[in-house]
């Protein structure tokens, strides 16, 4: 065992639930601030600080969670300036980018779902892959397919006001809804 592993247990164990209580100040969940910590303690004990006290190794702690929150509000502010410059470059004129046979609701629909359940819907009901082929591809195991898949269609079916079963296919045209 390192020198600084009994430092990095005693702060874990004594002073966890505080900086976590300090990271919820700036974030808006629990897990984000957990996470935020735990970012702070790989970087502060990965790196070659050293610590007389546990106070001075969860104070650096706490300046990691503050450095490691900014950092991630710049890079959104430097990643938001990017995406208006990309879209200032299209004008005003330019058209959006369709999918062919998909209508703009369920577009819509389907980019306020997030990420994993947005890819796991749309591999198996557009993409037309197995259970099995989606978990390999997403590394996700076959129940946690199942479970995003079947969570994205309750909130598809809530968003586009439709009852559709997990075996549905959402690429469907507005006369198919309407029985034409």
């Amino acid at each position: 065992m390192s020198r600084w592993e009994p430092m990095l247990e005693q702060v874990v164990r004594e002073r966890y639930p505080r900086l976590v209580a300090h990271a919820m100040l700036l974030v808006p969940s629990r897990q984000e601030a957990e996470d935020l910590v735990q970012d702070a303690i790989v970087s502060t004990f990965s790196g070659r600080a050293r610590f007389a006290t546990v106070a001075e190794a969860e104070a650096y702690v706490r300046r990691a969670v503050v450095s490691r929150f900014l950092d991630a509000g710049r890079r959104r502010a430097s990643e938001g300036r990017a995406l208006a410059k990309v879209g200032a470059r299209l004008g005003p004129d330019a058209e959006p980018a369709v999918t062919p046979g998909l209508e703009p609701e369920i577009e819509t629909a389907l980019a306020g779902l997030p990420p994993r359940v947005r890819a796991c819907v749309v591999l198996r009901h557009m993409e037309d892959l197995s259970v099995r082929e989606t978990a390999q591809l997403l590394r996700l195991s076959e129940g946690a397919v199942k479970r995003y898949v079947a969570d994205g269609i309750a909130a598809l079916n809530a968003v586009l006001g439709v009852v559709a079963s997990d075996d549905a296919q959402f690429v469907e045209t507005r006369e198919s809804r309407r029985g034409a």
